[in-house]
């Protein structure tokens, strides 16, 4: 196959997670363990998807490169291996029937905790090295180039913000608790919470902000090919600098709702639950992105002397 050529590394990597997602779901359906609430083998299956979500995006842009390919290429080996390595510790533990996240309470979780949270820290800096290769190799369309470069950079923050579930809370502080750290804020993991997905439903969770960050690498460049498709019915959206300032604005707006996500969950407030704070920030960030738009359409982009014919007068005509 044509695709497995663009990254062998991080195509073979998502093979193995496309396998391990069906090997999830049915033990899902036969193994009716749970854990923090959930299916026990729910992990398995977010994470794997999300691991294919990843690998596919830079083994196709990896491709793309002609300039520092091969560090860029290195780079995509190192996060296949780390990414490849944190699922086998959350694979084991499902075995094991305990959690891989957060989890001292043996020195077996111990080790297996640390060893997934440093594959993780490199697994970031391999993404930081190709993300800084990526802004060697500009595309033709400021457009297409905007997207991909906010998308990669939000990306990295919202892997990032992982490292705010790591903190021990307060309560664990407190009580010299096994367990260092959580995914929820103001209440302990394992509460009610959105079917699969897990984020709690009574306070606030880190896991929102960390998973839309993560997916801007995905999520940005959709919006430049709904902008290219409607390009074809709506003239507003033909000029490239109409559609590169579109993407821009995208980017700002999705930074400003990952800072709202954030700040939410740090108070401890549910996603399902915002108060009039939260809605009032949510309605400001909906205001200003409406308003860039209205104006970027409006505006016309600057004629090009060059392309101005010159008119020309009927003889004997009036001037």
């Amino acid at each position: 196959m044509l695709a497995l050529n663009w990254h062998r590394p991080l195509m073979l990597l998502a093979v193995a997670m496309a396998i391990l997602t069906l090997a999830a779901i049915g033990g899902m359906t036969i193994d009716d363990r749970t854990l923090t609430g959930l299916p026990i083998w729910t992990k398995a299956v977010k994470f794997a998807l999300s691991v294919v979500i990843y690998s596919v995006t830079w083994a196709w842009l990896i491709a793309q490169f002609t300039r520092w390919h091969r560090i860029a290429w290195w780079a995509g080996t190192v996060a296949a291996a780390g990414l490849g390595l944190e699922l086998t510790v959350i694979v084991i533990q499902i075995v094991r029937g305990t959690t891989s996240h957060f989890n001292f309470t043996t020195p077996l979780n111990s080790a297996l905790w640390e060893t997934m949270g440093l594959s993780i820290i490199v697994v970031w800096l391999a993404t930081l090295v190709a993300s800084l290769v990526l802004l060697r190799n500009p595309t033709s369309d400021p457009a297409r180039n905007a997207a991909i470069r906010y998308g990669a950079g939000l990306s990295l923050v919202g892997a990032a913000l992982g490292l705010l579930m790591v903190l021990p809370t307060q309560s664990q502080r407190d009580t010299g608790s096994a367990v260092r750290g959580a995914h929820t804020v103001g209440l302990p993991d394992g509460g009610p919470g959105l079917p699969i997905l897990g984020w709690s439903t009574s306070g606030g969770d880190l896991r929102i902000p960390h998973f839309i960050g993560m997916h801007a690498a995905q999520l940005l460049p959709f919006v430049v090919i709904a902008l290219e498709l409607s390009a074809r019915r709506i003239a507003a959206t033909r000029p490239v600098a109409v559609r590169t300032a579109l993407v821009k604005t995208a980017a700002a707006v999705y930074t400003a709702v990952l800072i709202v996500l954030t700040w939410q969950a740090l108070r401890g407030q549910s996603l399902m639950h915002p108060d009039r704070l939260t809605l009032s920030a949510a309605g400001l960030v909906a205001a200003a992105a409406t308003g860039a738009v209205i104006i970027i359409v409006r505006r016309r982009p600057p004629v090009d002397p060059a392309t101005i014919q010159p008119t020309r007068t009927a003889p004997g005509a009036i001037r």
